[in-house]
């Protein structure tokens, strides 16, 4: 497995002194009562826009309820984190809808052992997703910003069976292939041929393909004499952009 990284935890100081009662009228929400807001937020999706549209993967299905995907959202629109939408997360990129992280998932059809590669960490949501359900997950995102708060972000939710590499998606990480599966999660005009050349026989590639407004979710699955294509419906995504993707 990737080697850990180590998570620096805060020092608590000491009590301090216990100072005058004031009493106020105002009621205040304590920290287990907004966990407890979210948790409902995150079943009431999970009830709705995943088992209600048809994810059946119990792993996936139980993998969504267990991440707080409110932690990968600003602070901002935090109350929008288990809305049906994607969601801005800086730099220009967004975090997917729900559902759409779940599509993708199921269509890798990951048993546990897998070594996967993502394109795309982003806020590092479906990053989390993929390690709860594979072995290794090795993640590239070419905005070093992003790259760092997921990275921070995932060592504090305990996640150390994930590399992230700063770097152009669209060329693969060649050092860790071949993978068992490859997720994309931007838009490309055409299937990325190093990310072809990367996938392990048996091994599934899903991303989105097509043009700036529309795209169709496509799985290719390397089999012993070649490719095979499967079109899985319409998406949307931002553009992926790299040697292989879409140039400035």
């Amino acid at each position: 497995m990737y080697p850990g990284y180590k998570t620096w935890g805060a020092v608590v100081a000491g009590a301090n002194p216990v100072a005058p009662t004031i009493r106020s009228s105002i009621k205040v929400k304590t920290s287990e009562t907004i966990s407890n807001d979210f948790a409902w937020a995150r079943e009431k999706m999970v009830q709705e826009q995943i088992i209600g549209r048809g994810i059946k993967d119990a792993r996936v299905i139980e993998a969504i309820r267990k991440i707080p995907r409110h932690s990968f959202v600003d602070a901002g629109i935090v109350n929008r984190s288990y809305d049906d939408g994607a969601l801005p997360i800086g730099e220009k990129q967004t975090l997917s809808q729900p559902y759409m992280a779940a599509r993708m998932t199921e269509a890798l059809a990951l048993a546990g052992a897998e070594k996967v590669l993502e394109v795309g960490t982003g806020s590092g949501y479906q990053t989390a997703l993929l390690a709860e359900l594979c072995f290794n997950v090795f993640s590239i995102e070419r905005i070093r910003a992003l790259a760092r708060k997921a990275r921070a972000l995932l060592d504090r939710l305990d996640y150390h069976n994930i590399a992230i590499h700063v770097g152009d998606g669209t060329i693969g990480w060649s050092d860790h292939a071949p993978y068992d599966a490859i997720v994309v999660t931007a838009g490309a005009p055409a299937v990325p041929k190093p990310l072809l050349e990367q996938m392990a026989i048996g091994g599934r590639l899903v991303i989105p393909l097509g043009d700036e407004q529309s795209q169709l979710l496509t799985r290719i699955t390397r089999g012993t004499a070649g490719f095979e294509e499967e079109q899985l419906g319409e998406c949307r995504f931002v553009k992926l952009w790299g040697k292989y993707g879409w140039r400035a």
